[in-house]
């Protein structure tokens, strides 16, 4: 029978890169590390890591074992913490990551809410507009935009119709003028969003009839998507921005929906995770209240509907 410090010593040299790296972490000697390697190969019957003195790389049969591993284990780590807590209990650490301008302006005061449902819940939370990696970092969820690159993450809807929309400070309008048509984008600063290398200056419309696409331009742009917001918020220029980022700003007046007739690109927000087990209870319930909240902000805009994908 495989034994689970075994599984969790391969899985951590995978992901180290190295076998000593792993048994370091795992508080053994590079000895026992590398008899348990061993008796783990043994038992399958397959070689999972070649190495040599300076290198350590998955075999073929090790990098199909690994995806089994990983669920091996979570499905463990799920049944400790089960039978820990009760099954009826919310109670435990929730790791997340959200991207910044959702998670500091909307999902911050919901957790908040959430925590005091659920007094005996620990939250991890971490924030920022680069893709978390949910089988390296210390998150067991994510919340993303966007239709999800890894087809072997897990992704579940939280706003599937969410899109982006055009919008000003009315302070920027009375000075510039307010845009009524798309080419008119060109006289006007817009507000850009990057992530990595990519700064994302084309932005996508559909007026009913046809897709038209153009690249704008402005005197600014930044990494973090709240930054861009806020920008927008204190009238520097016209920001594209995803509806549930910037519902709240709308409804208080601080910033207008520009050619509401036009239907912008799609922003569904989705949660992500490795694996199905990672579904726990507090994550259910959290998915359950985070869809509720956002079809509320969506209801403001019927627009989001849009047309036929």
């Amino acid at each position: 029978m495989l034994r689970f410090d075994d599984l969790q010593l391969f899985v951590r040299a995978a992901d180290l890169g190295s076998l000593s790296a792993a048994a370091r972490g795992m508080d053994m000697s590079a000895a026992v590390a590398s008899a348990a390697l061993k008796r783990i190969e043994q038992q399958l019957g397959a070689r999972l890591l070649a190495r040599s003195t300076r290198s350590l790389r998955l075999t073929a049969e090790g990098e199909g074992f690994l995806e089994y591993a990983r669920a091996a284990l979570s499905n463990l780590d799920e049944g400790r913490r089960l039978l820990a807590s009760g099954q009826d209990q919310v109670s435990g650490v929730l790791q997340l990551s959200a991207p910044s301008d959702f998670g500091r302006n909307l999902l911050l005061p919901w957790l908040d809410e959430f925590q005091r449902e659920h007094p005996k819940l620990t939250v991890r939370l971490l924030l920022g507009d680069r893709i978390a990696d949910l089988f390296r970092q210390p998150v067991d969820i994510a919340l993303r935009y966007g239709e999800p690159e890894d087809s072997s993450l897990v992704a579940l809807p939280i706003a599937p119709q969410n899109r982006r929309v055009l919008c000003a400070a009315p302070g920027y309008l009375a000075r510039h003028g307010e845009p009524r048509q798309l080419e008119q984008l060109a006289q006007h600063n817009c507000l850009l969003f990057m992530l990595g290398s990519r700064v994302h200056d084309h932005w996508s419309f559909h007026d009913g009839k046809r897709e038209i696409g153009l690249t704008v331009s402005g005197d600014r742009f930044s990494d973090d998507a709240d930054v861009v917001r806020l920008w927008a918020v204190a009238g520097a220029g016209i920001a594209y921005k995803s509806w549930l980022d910037v519902a709240g700003d709308v409804l208080a007046g601080r910033l207008k929906i520009l050619m509401p007739e036009l239907v912008c690109e799609r922003a569904p927000l989705n949660l992500l995770c490795a694996h199905r087990a990672q579904l726990s209870k507090p994550v259910n319930l959290l998915r359950e209240m985070l869809a509720s909240r956002c079809a509320k902000l969506s209801s403001h805009f019927p627009g989001l509907a849009g047309i036929d994908d």
